[in-house]
């Protein structure tokens, strides 16, 4: 079994401004640092074979945090990386809201297509995440890692291994700099897309 903790990220100036960020490489505010260093002393003393982080510096920061209290090796992953989120990127909550509202409004349910022009659907982020979670376990099969990453990514990644349904996804975003811990004890299996609507 591997004991995977998912961290997400501390605070961004644009998560303070509800701003979509997807894959746009947005760095840590002053909270941001300060939530992730928290959390860095919180687990000093716990140990980690690893820690895999997103190849964005806002998740790569995180991990550095962390990883100087903890003492862990860190490994960079693209695959941890968030949504990406097409044209929403740099746009409000609300503008994405009052210009595409179909869109936005649009249930979860429907993995299977991107919400936005450019953007990942969530199956391909739930298949990405996978992927790289699978492989970490088969490489620390018998003892914790922690994934420094980003919140739908976080969240996809644990209703899967949950079995879950992705109807509550966003209910299942950690908040900033907070973990979700998750225990592999086989292969991850994907969930069967052709069940949701396309």
């Amino acid at each position: 079994m591997t004991e995977m903790w998912l961290v997400r990220h501390g605070q961004t100036d644009w998560n303070l401004a509800g701003i979509y960020q997807g894959q746009s490489d947005i760095p840590l505010n002053k909270t941001g640092i300060k939530q992730a260093s928290e959390l860095a002393l919180k687990l000093k003393g716990t140990h980690f074979d690893a820690i895999y982080t997103s190849d964005l510096k806002r998740a790569r920061q995180t991990a550095e945090i962390i990883a100087r209290q903890v003492g862990a090796p860190i490994f960079t992953d693209p695959r941890l990386r968030e949504i990406r989120q097409g044209v929403w990127e740099g746009m409000t909550i609300e503008e994405v809201r009052q210009k595409y509202a179909p869109d936005f409004n649009r249930d979860p349910e429907f993995i299977n297509l991107p919400r936005a022009e450019g953007a990942e659907s969530l199956a391909e982020v739930i298949t990405r995440m996978v992927e790289a979670a699978n492989e970490i376990h088969d490489r620390h099969n018998g003892s914790r890692v922690l994934l420094a990453s980003h919140g739908l990514a976080v969240a996809a990644l644990y209703l899967t291994v949950k079995q879950s349904s992705f109807h509550n996804i966003y209910k299942h975003i950690p908040e900033n700099g907070q973990p979700l811990v998750i225990n592999v004890d086989s292969k991850i299996e994907l969930p069967d897309f052709r069940q949701y609507p396309a």
